[in-house]
């Protein structure tokens, strides 16, 4: 009795910190500042700036620019391949506290497990690369 009773404790922890995190279209990523966000979109452009060596993803309707995914010169060698080209024309899922970036939104990620790319089959089942979100 005891187990399940952790267990279900557990349960639900894990439900809240799930849906604690609030999902926005990144249209509206301007009107979240501060907040920890998922956004589901397309990537259309990337490139890497040669000042910083940061990596830039450009997200929202091209080519007004909605977000910016910034991958600070520092974690970069936790990514595969080039974000900057990898990324271009794929749809991701990226969680990460929303900033201001010069006026505009933006996000900073640090590991790789803040950013997946999603395949969506016939039925807008949304997978991941490793597999079902739902």
């Amino acid at each position: 009795m005891k187990k399940l009773l952790v267990f279900t404790a557990l349960a639900v922890l894990f439900t809240f910190k799930a849906t604690a995190q609030t999902t926005v279209p990144v249209k509206n990523a301007a009107k979240h500042i501060g907040e920890t966000v998922i956004i589901c979109d397309k990537v259309f452009s990337g490139k890497l700036s040669p000042s910083s060596n940061t990596t830039l993803l450009s997200m929202g309707d091209n080519p007004s620019e909605e977000l910016t995914v910034m991958i600070p010169a520092a974690y970069r060698s936790k990514f595969k391949g080039n974000p900057e080209i990898d990324y271009i024309g794929r749809d991701v899922i990226i969680k990460g506290k929303l900033v201001n970036d010069h006026g505009k939104p933006g996000i900073v990620v640090t590991d790789p497990k803040q950013l997946k790319v999603v395949l969506i089959d016939n039925s807008r089942t949304l997978f991941t690369e490793k597999g079902k979100i739902h």
